[in-house]
C-alpha cells in the first residue's frame, strides 16, 4: 500500500473542520490541524485523534487567514498530499451596510489566502501520483442569499476557483472539488431565531438540518480514491434545499 502524505485541514477548530478531521483520521490520514484563535479546541482535538490513531501524526498550525501574510503558514508544512479548505467566517449584513473592510476580510479568509496557500503547497501535491484539494463552499455560492450578499459572492468565487484550478492542475494528478453544504447544525447557525430556523426547515425537502458529519463524509469520499475520476465538481450536501 502506498504511504499517504499529510492532509492539511484549514479551519480544523470549527464544527465542520473538527468532523472532517475525525473522519479523515479514521480513514488513515495524518493531519495538519490549522486554527486561528481556538487553541483549546484544537489541542483537545489533537489529543483525541492521537489517542485513537497512534500510528498517525497530528500537527498544529496557527495562522490568521484574515491577515495579508496569512498564507505564509505554507512554510510550516511538508509531505502534503491533500488540502481541505474548511475555514471561514459568516457575515449577515445588507450590502448597503457592508463596509470595504468587511469585504476585504471575507475575501482574504475565503479566497485570497486559501488560494495563495494552495499555490505555495502545489509543488508538494505534485510529488504524489494523486493529490487532492477540497474546498468547503456553500449553498449560497450556488444560489445567493439576501442579507449575505458578499458572503455569497466569496463562496461563488470559491466554486469558480475549483472549476478553473481543476483544469489547470489535472495534468499534475491533482483532483480539485468542492462540497457545498446547506443548513448544517453548527455554532454558525446558532444565533438565528427559532422561527427563522423553522421556516428554513420547511423549505428543505428532507425537513431537517444536516450535521457536520454529512459534510465530512463527502470530503472523505473525495479523498478516498473512489472519486478519482471526479474533478471540478461542486457536491451539494443540502437535503435537497437547492438542486
Amino acid at each position: 500500500m502506498t504511504k499517504k502524505g499529510f492532509c492539511v485541514v484549514l479551519g480544523a477548530s470549527g464544527g465542520i473542520g473538527e468532523s472532517i478531521s475525525r473522519v479523515l483520521a479514521a480513514s488513515g490520514w495524518s493531519l495538519y490541524l490549522h486554527y486561528n484563535d481556538n487553541a483549546g479546541t484544537v489541542l483537545r482535538l489533537q489529543d483525541e485523534l492521537q489517542t485513537a490513531n497512534p500510528q498517525l501524526e497530528f500537527r498544529l498550525l496557527q495562522a490568521d487567514l484574515g491577515q495579508v501574510d496569512g498564507a505564509d503558514l505554507a512554510r510550516q508544512v511538508k509531505d502534503v498530499q491533500a488540502i481541505v479548505v474548511a475555514n471561514g467566517q459568516s457575515m449577515y449584513k445588507l450590502l448597503t451596510e457592508t463596509t470595504a473592510e468587511d469585504m476585504d476580510a471575507l475575501w482574504k479568509v475565503h479566497v485570497r489566502n486559501p488560494a495563495r496557500f494552495i499555490a505555495a503547497v502545489s509543488p508538494q501535491l505534485r510529488g504524489f501520483k494523486t493529490a487532492y484539494v477540497v474546498m468547503i463552499g456553500s449553498i449560497w455560492g450556488m444560489t445567493g442569499a439576501a442579507g449575505e450578499v458578499v458572503y455569497s459572492a466569496v463562496k461563488g468565487a470559491q466554486h469558480a476557483f475549483v472549476k478553473a484550478y481543476a483544469k489547470e492542475a489535472a495534468f499534475s494528478g491533482i483532483r480539485v472539488n468542492a462540497v457545498a453544504p446547506g443548513w448544517i447544525d453548527t455554532r454558525m447557525n446558532g444565533h438565528l431565531p427559532e422561527d427563522e430556523q423553522q421556516m428554513a426547515m420547511e423549505e428543505i425537502p428532507l425537513m431537517k438540518p444536516g450535521i457536520p458529519d454529512h459534510v465530512a463524509q463527502a470530503v472523505d469520499y473525495l479523498l478516498s480514491g473512489k472519486a478519482d475520476y471526479t474533478t471540478g465538481e461542486i457536491m451539494n450536501v443540502n437535503g435537497g434545499w437547492y438542486m
